[in-house]
């Protein structure tokens, strides 16, 4: 299975728009990369493409990828569809850039479905230019992972929910139900899976098994420190309480966690523009180096 890290940032990419922190400004300078906000590409022979999530920086990732090229026809495409973790607008909203790409297939769990029928309605926009096939991949129980689904090109996935986190678009979420998923993506034919999941507001029970289940996971490194948000902005309010992920450091935090499956490659993911990790000099990315796991740049291509 050929992965591609289409980008690794957290919403509002790195540099943040908006944002004159320390990083942004150094990255504005030229002295740190850029990033693009996070999705990944997933093939299992080099010609079908799946995107795990879809950001508003989708057109262009897509034209920075090679092997995701038009062609060889005026519309063809080697990318099939999107797989949603979650419906935040981050990872959804490049679905607009794709409207009137024929015959893809958009799979999510039931709530993000709904999210995106209703309070964030591009489905119906989107079948407008072109019908897309939408499928739910899920289960009304939130600890139950959904059945397996074939994609094209030799792949199978599944949806495992994660977390109970809704978007703040909607207003008045159901309380309990699978917001957000981890996407696991296994190469029948070689056995190699990956996990992808970029948003962890808590370790779900059952996590260490699904991690034991794949060669390779992609996890979420949004905020180094549980405080690190609020220094940044220099605002108390900002802590972990807002953040909605799992910081990578301290006893409970995402690294420590990690350390228990030493065989697997690990990689950190979507990275909010306040994380020291974005700097490849820090003390904090010198530490993620040396227990094992990598803090990968944009078009980083993987084999699992």
């Amino acid at each position: 299975m050929r992965v591609t890290l289409l980008g690794t940032a957290a919403g509002g990419g790195f540099p943040q728009w908006n944002c004159g922190c320390a990083l942004c400004a150094r990255c504005r300078r030229g002295e740190l990369p850029p990033r693009f906000q996070d999705s990944v590409a997933v093939s299992g022979n080099g010609r079908d493409w799946w995107l795990l999530n879809a950001s508003p920086d989708i057109r262009v990732q897509v034209e920075a990828a090679p092997a995701l090229a038009a062609g060889p026809g005026p519309r063809d495409t080697p990318v099939r569809g999107v797989l949603l973790t979650d419906a935040e607008v981050d990872h959804s909203l490049g679905l607009a850039v794709l409207r009137g790409g024929a015959d893809l297939t958009v799979y999510a769990a039931h709530p993000v479905h709904q999210a995106l029928s209703t309070a964030l309605p591009l489905r119906g926009l989107l079948d407008r230019y072109a019908p897309w096939r939408w499928q739910e991949s899920g289960s009304a129980d939130r600890t139950a992972a959904s059945a397996p689904f074939a994609l094209t090109g030799g792949l199978t996935a599944t949806l495992h929910p994660v977390g109970t986190k809704a978007p703040k678009y909607v207003t008045e979420p159901a309380a309990g139900v699978p917001w957000v998923s981890a996407v696991r993506i296994e190469d029948p034919a070689t056995g190699g899976a990956l996990l992808y999941a970029p948003c962890l507001a808590t370790w779900p029970d059952g996590f260490d098994d699904l991690l034991a289940s794949v060669s390779c996971a992609v996890v979420d490194g949004t905020f180094f420190g549980a405080e690190e948000l609020g220094r940044a902005v220099r605002s108390p309010d900002a802590g972990q309480s807002l953040m909605g992920h799992l910081p990578v450091s301290g006893p409970g935090g995402t690294l420590a966690r990690l350390a228990r499956h030493p065989d697997l490659r690990r990689l950190y993911t979507h990275f909010n523009n306040t994380n020291p990790l974005l700097d490849p000099s820090s003390a904090a990315a010198a530490e993620v180096r040396d227990a094992g796991v990598e803090v990968p740049e944009d078009g980083a291509e993987l084999t699992v």
